[in-house]
């Protein structure tokens, strides 16, 4: 059963790849997607309910792994999936409407999104390193497709971009990964690149050749997943690409490639101790802070906007996994997931929002509250979600992380921190606020007309992914138990 759990995250969008492939986008197979996203969240439940009580299990002769980290990530994949796909049957019908698509783009387009998510979910299962490496090139070479979809000149400038930017650092990790298996030669047992021989082994690895290739891996994931230096792809390709698609994205694609950051961390505090990977991700997380904070003090452009502050996120995620430790841990894997939820539900706001006025920039949308009062709140909500504001999960998540950097001898990078989130903060509401609020633009009629309601399952998918970031802030459930596990993992001690 564990086995078919195991492989269900894989194989349902591979099907439903192989299903659009032959029977193309139409109402008959329009929601499929979301059936195959709803399969890898059901899968993902269930691998964390199997580990629990029966431990971590591998098949596919060890080429496929589940502990409670990976079933964790399952669910993250499968809550924003499912949250991206619900909205994309409304999503692609309005852009055939209006011209801008056609039934053919919408197939390729589901498609290349279930082989997205396929991707993702071999990636967090992978056993080892080599597994890991070839499943995030594969999202890759998918979402390129997927960013360049409109082939405008813009769209296919960032999905260049893209691939030549995520391209180095993929080549970077790759070189990483050679080296770490070139390391572990001596080490007992022959571990090759399965994290848990490397993690068991760790002490036999070579300290020289392991501290470059541990700088090569986390760089060149870092890339992946936004982190400066290498993360000047990240706003071009999440404004450029549909509305669903910058959902997963920087929803889950982001969180991807940090857990692929987590597991070289193992390895890395295990082999070298703490302080190497400590520093590095130090000076990576400031750096991503900094440079989100100087960004978007003066932005235009809303998905840009929504692009920055993912380099914040995925900031804070560093700071969280720099400090170490059970607390700081678990709220990084917490962060995680709220973070995807709130960023998700943002993103397909502000693709309806692009959809129903035909402007992208910050100061040519006025009034939404008075036009689309309920994409406005969830805009509104979700804006105070991805800040930090209570009850939401961020909120908690962010004083975790706070509390565990404080208490670990971390104050003055924590303080620094901090302190940029607030001007991070500040500049999201105010650019914000001047959308959602004061009249609308001066056109016949606009002041009064309600504008294009949001269609009912985009609405539901906006609504219960709020709802859903706002109850993982008063309490985590039946998540308790399985961040905990996961956050052992992190820590050295499953």
């Amino acid at each position: 059963m564990i086995t078919m759990l195991t492989l269900v995250p894989v194989l349902a969008p591979l099907v439903g790849a192989v299903v659009f492939l032959v029977a193309g986008w139409r109402p008959a197979t329009a929601w499929l997607s979301a059936v195959s996203a709803a399969l890898v969240l059901a899968a993902g439940i269930g691998a964390a309910v199997a580990v629990a009580t029966a431990g971590s299990h591998t098949a596919l002769g060890g080429l496929v792994r589940v502990d409670a980290l990976s079933a964790f990530m399952l669910i993250v994949i499968g809550a924003v999936g499912s949250l991206a796909t619900a909205a994309t049957p409304a999503y692609l019908s309005a852009e055939i409407r209006a011209g801008r698509a056609s039934p053919r783009t919408a197939t390729r387009h589901s498609l290349l999104v279930q082989a997205f998510l396929a991707a993702m979910a071999l990636a967090v299962l992978a056993a080892d390193l080599g597994v890991l490496w070839i499943a995030i090139e594969a999202t890759t070479i998918v979402t390129a497709f997927l960013v360049g979809q409109r082939r405008t000149r813009s769209a296919v400038e960032a999905a260049w971009k893209y691939v030549v930017i995520c391209s180095t650092g993929i080549a970077l990790a790759l070189l990483g990964t050679l080296l770490l298996n070139y390391a572990a030669r001596h080490s007992p047992g022959a571990p090759g690149l399965d994290w848990a021989g490397l993690v068991a082994g760790a002490h036999a690895l070579d300290p020289g050749v392991t501290r470059i290739a541990v700088a090569l891996l986390v760089i060149g994931f870092g890339t992946k997943a936004g982190l400066a230096p290498l993360h000047a792809w990240l706003p071009d390709a999440h404004s450029q690409a549909p509305a669903p698609v910058s959902a997963l994205m920087s929803g889950v694609l982001l969180s991807v490639a940090f857990y692929a950051i987590l597991r070289v961390k193992v390895i890395a505090d295990a082999a070298l101790g703490i302080g190497f990977a400590r520093a590095l991700l130090i000076v990576m997380a400031l750096a991503s802070l900094v440079l989100a904070a100087s960004l978007l003090v003066a932005q235009r452009d809303y998905k840009r906007m929504l692009a920055y502050s993912s380099i914040e996120h995925m900031g804070l995620l560093a700071l969280g996994a720099a400090v170490g430790g059970p607390l700081a841990a678990a709220a990084v894997l917490l962060h995680i997931l709220g973070h995807g939820l709130a960023k998700g539900v943002l993103f397909l706001g502000a693709g309806h929002v692009l959809q129903t006025t035909g402007a992208s920039r910050i100061g040519e949308v006025r009034g939404l509250a008075a036009r689309q009062p309920l994409v406005a709140g969830c805009l509104g909500f979700g804006m105070l979600a991805l800040i930090g504001m209570p009850p939401f999960s961020v909120f908690a998540s962010e004083l975790g992380i706070a509390r565990a950097g404080f208490a670990s001898g971390l104050g003055w990078a924590t303080a620094a921190a901090l302190l940029l989130v607030l001007v991070i903060a500040a500049a999201l509401l105010t650019h914000t606020s001047r959308m959602l609020l004061g009249s609308p633009p001066d056109s016949p009629g606009a002041a009064t007309a309600a504008g294009p309601r949001l269609p009912v399952f985009a609405a539901t998918a906006l609504l219960g992914g709020l709802a859903v970031c706002a109850g993982l802030g008063v309490t985590a459930g039946p998540l308790t138990d399985l961040l905990a596990s996961a956050a052992a993992i992190l820590v050295g001690t499953p």
